[in-house]
């Protein structure tokens, strides 16, 4: 079946796969509508059937690691519900999966992680930097297609863990000087029941910070649950998440709710970088997310330099010593309180 067809049948995720179907480029409208656009590959623009000037601009993203696929399927099941009519949105989407041949591959990347390259324009030198290069341009044509004088511009990147958790749903808030952590932001992870939000410190190239850095977007790299092949996720694990995210897309606003303690909440204390070969950690490689070490205990070590837990202690999180030189090993957190105002902050 032809590639447009496919998607038009709801079939968005197998025509995305289907990498030996030429790409069809189309715009169309259904029954209900609500108004499609395909234009690229894993990428579709929905916009409402009718505007009313205070619409949202919402990329849902998945699939930028190949091997996450359980955040491919809840953005399939939000995809078809619209194609086939079921599901009608009140604000403007951009539904991506974002790396077939990765995918394909059950690869975490082909070449080079992608989530490391949206920082700007990269070299095409392999697959990873040119699928990085036309999302980055795909979002930059998305947000700058606003109807809004002052756009409100949401990003959920969706990922899950390569290991195990202490929280099974957490998110990660990209560090940036603008205004991306509304509290309109952390009603809908109250709302969708995440157990924990991190608050990074520091600039990283991820998707998401792409969002929040160049266009203000509310973005967030959520992580939910634990990689599994397809058909081997347990999605009911998930079904607060993708309640409240078909709400977010239907629904005019979120509710403003804050019961304060239902999610945890850290910072980044350090972030742990690869300097050499010789970089190592001292507990096993698939310790789990979120793990508590006691003040002054030995946590790994590099050329010539030791890490120990700092005063009170710090959790570990994407602990990786496998990554290249340069890049970021794990990030050490503790837990803090925030301040929900218009923006949020940590007390």
């Amino acid at each position: 079946m032809a590639f447009l067809k496919q998607v038009k049948k709801g079939r968005f995720l197998k025509a995305t796969l289907d990498l030996a179907s030429p790409f069809e480029s189309g715009e169309w409208t259904l029954d209900t509508g609500v108004q499609c656009k395909l234009p690229m590959r894993g990428v579709l623009e929905i916009t409402p059937p009718t505007l009313s000037g205070h619409e949202k601009d919402i990329v849902l993203s998945s699939g930028v690691h190949g091997d996450e696929t359980s955040p491919i399927e809840l953005i399939q099941r939000l995809a078809e519900g619209i194609l086939k009519g079921e599901i009608i949105p009140a604000h403007r989407l951009l539904l991506i999966i974002a790396h077939p041949e990765a995918i394909n591959a059950h690869t975490r990347f082909v070449t080079e992680n992608m989530n490391r390259l949206f920082k700007a324009r990269n070299d095409e030198r392999n697959v990873d930097c040119v699928t990085a290069n036309a999302l980055q341009q795909a979002v930059s044509d998305f947000y700058h297609g606003s109807t809004q004088a002052q756009p409100d511009r949401w990003h959920l990147d969706l990922h899950c863990a390569i290991r195990d958790s202490k929280h099974y749903t957490f998110a990660v808030s990209p560090y940036t000087d603008n205004p991306t952590r509304s509290n309109r932001l952390f009603a809908f992870l109250q709302r969708a029941q995440i157990d924990a939000i991190l608050l990074s410190n520091s600039a990283s190239p991820t998707f998401s910070w792409y969002s929040a850095e160049y266009f203000s977007a509310q973005a967030l790299t959520m992580e939910l649950g634990k990689v599994a092949q397809f058909g081997k996720n347990d999605l009911t694990r998930l079904e607060d998440f993708y309640s409240a995210m078909l709400a977010l897309v239907t629904e005019v606003d979120v509710p403003l709710e804050w019961y304060g303690e239902t999610m945890s909440v850290y910072k980044v204390t350090r972030t742990l970088t690869k300097q050499t070969d010789a970089f190592h950690f001292t507990f096993p490689a698939n310790q789990a997310n979120f793990t508590h070490f006691e003040e002054g205990t030995l946590l790994g070590g590099d050329e010539g330099v030791e890490y120990t837990a700092a005063q009170g202690g710090e959790a570990v999180v994407f602990p990786n010593p496998n990554v290249a030189v340069g890049q970021r090993a794990c990030l050490l957190v503790k837990k803090t309180r925030v301040n929900f105002r218009e923006q949020v902050t940590v007390e």
